[in-house]
């Protein structure tokens, strides 16, 4: 076994969902090396849990979900939610061999898929402790334009490196969002303004997603005004799109565009009220994330970006009160290299062409955070 895996492991369960003794853990692995799911059974029984395994393939899944039948898919999100209740903690590895698998998918089927599931979502999210990161595969690799083997070393130094060095910085970003009520967002294409009084701060530092490096919080729904252009490609539902453009009024997405399937982009804006609703905004700062690679994991967590987030809301945290079957994750570079962007927050200058101005964050930039 690849010594990394038992590292990851070990980091997973003893850091991430800091495991107790006797609690139940589900491990959800997706297209992932039975190797790596067996040494998570292993550090948890290290740690005295009760591990749970469901493994998932992404072929068979499409196809379940091509021809799925409301009455299919009530009973296994009721089965999946009985299950979910029934568990501490839950690990999720995804892997995918092909990022589009699901682009043929019809939307109304995916809708369906995705609307009866979110009870199982939002129980895992609100009542477990909870951590979820992607796989490295060769189609991952060709996503970063490198090697297998260099992105495999780019993966593991990302995912293992040590979390708790994040905490000082974000802690400080917290404080200061927490009594923040105005945020604008300037760059190219990009001119935006939204209140986020009263919105709780949360930190993301290796407890929730790996790759980690995130402070993120929600906008008064009916707050948002202005344009945001995306410089980074996403890929929701099995569908790729570049260049997102969305305006809003009252906090609402009031016209949208794409260089891609501007159908597809407005299915998704109406699969429910709330998919044209802001239930996140959130600063990325990880700095080993450069580049973009059409992975929402890795992508928010790049150095230097935000992203603002079409549709649910986490709730209980955080919460605006929007709800979504919708959560899509689209991030835009603020680095000089991408263009630039500033970050203000009631009237003062927080984050410039990625970079933090005050000194309070400054253990957020990549000098601080790279340091050895």
């Amino acid at each position: 076994m690849d010594p990394r895996y038992n590292t990851l492991a070990e980091n997973l369960v003893g850091y991430s969902i800091s495991l107790k003794k006797g609690e139940r853990v589900l491990i959800d692995a997706f297209d992932v090396p039975d190797a790596m799911v067996v040494a998570l059974v292993r550090a948890i029984r290290a740690k005295k849990g009760i591990p749970h395994v469901q493994l998932h393939h992404a072929r068979v899944t499409r196809e379940l979900i091509r021809e799925v039948t409301e009455e299919q898919v009530d009973f296994q999100a009721k089965h999946e939610l009985a299950r979910m209740k029934g568990m501490d903690a839950y690990i999720a590895l995804r892997g995918a061999h092909n990022i589009f698998e699901n682009a043929d998918v019809p939307s109304k089927r995916m809708q369906l898929y995705m609307k009866t599931m979110r009870p199982v979502q939002n129980h895992r999210v609100g009542k477990t402790k909870w951590v979820v990161l992607r796989w490295p595969t060769p189609a991952m690799a060709q996503q970063s334009l490198t090697s297998t083997e260099s992105f495999e070393d780019f993966y593991f130094r990302v995912c293992c490196m040590d979390y708790s060095r994040l905490v000082p910085g974000e802690k400080a970003l917290k404080r200061l969002i927490d009594k923040t009520e105005t945020v604008e967002i300037k760059g190219p294409g990009t001119d935006l303004k939204f209140s986020i009084k009263g919105l709780e701060a949360i930190m993301a530092i290796g407890t929730r997603n790996i790759p980690d490096g995130e402070v993120f919080t929600a906008p008064v729904k009916d707050s948002v005004e202005g344009v945001i252009t995306y410089n980074v490609p996403t890929v929701y539902q099995g569908v790729s799109f570049d260049n997102v453009r969305f305006e809003f009024e009252k906090g609402k997405i009031v016209k949208s565009s794409c260089t891609g399937d501007n159908r597809k982009l407005k299915a998704i804006l109406d699969s429910d009220p709330g998919s044209r609703y802001i239930g996140e905004f959130a600063i990325g700062f990880n700095p080993h994330i450069k580049e973009p690679m059409r992975d929402t994991l890795f992508d928010e967590k790049i150095a230097g970006s935000i992203h603002f987030t079409p549709g649910q809301a986490y709730e209980g945290v955080a919460d605006n009160g929007n709800r979504s079957q919708v959560h899509w994750d689209i991030v835009s570079i603020q680095r000089k290299d991408y263009g630039g962007g500033e970050i203000w927050f009631d009237g003062k200058l927080i984050r410039k062409d990625g970079i933090f101005i005050p000194k309070s964050l400054h253990k957020l930039n990549p000098e601080y955070l790279l340091e050895s």
